[in-house]
């Protein structure tokens, strides 16, 4: 069974809610969800993945931020709990999705992948 309005995984700062508002608004399609999770892979041995998904599965935590819908698989969610998902225009080098993660020992220069503790 779908569990709506889940305890939120991911936390989303101000900055990251704007700029996924202007993803979905190029989209076309304000109802999608994003989808935040782990895979394999990458410099540090888990990699942070995101899309965008219209409907959730039964293995989804759904839960709501500021007018983001996100979904958080449950096993990717063991090793998202407490994260903080930011946006930043530093400027072109430094820009970009930044993720504060308390369950990484250590994570790659470019952030992108960690080792969880």
């Amino acid at each position: 069974m779908l569990q709506e309005a889940d305890t939120a995984v991911v936390h989303l700062t101000a900055s990251a809610v704007n700029q996924l508002n202007n993803l979905l608004r190029k989209k076309g399609n304000p109802n999608l969800y994003l989808r935040v999770g782990v895979k394999g892979g990458g410099c540090s041995g888990l990699s942070y993945v995101m899309s965008f998904e219209e409907t959730p599965t039964e293995r989804d935590h759904v839960f709501e931020q500021d007018g983001i819908r996100l979904l958080v698989d449950k096993k990717s969610a063991k090793f998202l709990e407490g994260v903080e998902l930011d946006y930043t225009v530093k400027n072109l080098l430094e820009g970009g999705w930044k993720w504060s993660n308390p369950n990484a020992s250590r994570s790659c220069g470019c952030g992108t992948s960690f080792t969880p503790k």
